[in-house]
């Protein structure tokens, strides 16, 4: 058996997906799927069990589901980076996270864990996924949600620092993911990704719009991001399972800073239209915490063993627009 939270998500219903397709496991989701279309995300896969949040602790801690649970992969959270309800956060992404390593350690489970690039902070440390309870401590992160993953990285780090091997999951793993898109996020609102959002309005005819930059040193589309299509994160999260023997925190992104006047060309490209791109102003209230570069290092990663190549920006624009945004039926 194989539970992932957040499973009706966007990277975890990508990775459900995946899994289904390998059609060797037994596949249960815990989220919640509220009153719109998040259902559809999950809608084509064979799902043994819908756990709801709240009831997860107590479902995995029913002998009859321990004794068969390999894995969980741990995509659930509060993500939304605008979210200010810290206690929330915590509860969610902190408290849960702990509970559920105890868990696994516990029942002899594997834990692969959601991390996030947000832990960075502004960049000003750099983006190494240096997991080492010293340079952990160095970041500082932007907003509760990224202190949140952070503040669990944290702890995972004392936790693995201790002599005690059953204090630990069999494996444990954790990804820190950058600038995520693909299918299967339409439910996200605001924090879909640039592609997602401008797509209808470029379908349109309409312009592309585009923050204006207020650092001197990028021009206006030229903030940077380290954009990385779901299906390769799906990929990594697979090799991690294939590979029980491999353990640690590693960035997820693919080591290429993008200017979103990149992503934007890529999109019009997709559609068979010319560049036309506006440029508003930034938020003010986004504007002094606004992030101009972020690119993963992706060493760790590599000298873990995970060899295969990253989709480039235009390859993974151009299939996310022609095979989902572009079609009828837009879900994986």
């Amino acid at each position: 058996m194989i539970l992932i939270t957040g499973g009706a998500g966007f990277i975890g219903s990508n990775l459900l997906a995946a899994l289904d397709e390998r059609r060797a496991h037994e596949l249960v989701v815990c989220d919640w799927l509220g009153t719109g279309d998040k259902w559809r995300n999950i809608a084509r896969r064979e799902v043994a069990a819908i756990v709801p949040p709240e009831d997860l602790l107590d479902y995995i801690a029913d002998p009859e589901v321990h004794t068969r649970l390999d894995t969980i992969f741990h995509m659930g959270a509060i993500s939304a980076t605008t979210e200010t309800d810290a206690d929330l956060i915590a509860r969610n992404n902190f408290a849960l996270s702990q509970a559920l390593w105890r868990a696994c350690a516990e029942h002899d489970v594997r834990l692969i864990y959601a991390s996030s690039a947000a832990t960075y902070g502004d960049g000003a440390q750099g983006f190494d996924d240096d997991a080492s309870i010293e340079a952990l401590a160095a970041l500082r992160p932007l907003n509760p949600y990224g202190w949140s993953k952070h503040l669990f990285d944290r702890w995972v780090a004392r936790c693995i620092a201790g002599d005690e091997l059953s204090t630990r999951p069999r494996q444990w793993a954790g990804l820190k993911f950058f600038n995520v898109y693909g299918p299967n996020e339409y439910h996200k609102g605001s924090m879909k990704s640039v592609v997602a959002q401008i797509h209808p309005k470029l379908a349109a005819g309409e312009p592309a719009r585009l923050f204006r930059s207020h650092h001197p040193d990028y021009e206006d589309g030229g903030q940077l991001r380290d954009f990385v299509w779901v299906g390769d994160c799906v990929d990594v999260m697979l090799w991690l399972y294939d590979n029980p023997e491999v353990n640690g925190l590693f960035n997820m992104g693919t080591g290429t800073a993008r200017s979103f006047a990149d992503l934007a060309g890529a999109v019009f490209d997709a559609l068979g239209r010319e560049p036309a791109i506006e440029f508003i102003d930034t938020p003010v209230e986004i504007r002094d915490r606004y992030q101009y570069f972020t690119q993963a290092r992706m060493d760790r990663l590599r000298a873990a063993g995970y060899g295969a190549p990253f989709t480039s920006l235009e390859d993974g624009v151009g299939a996310y627009v022609r095979d989902y945004l572009s079609a009828e039926d837009p879900y994986r």
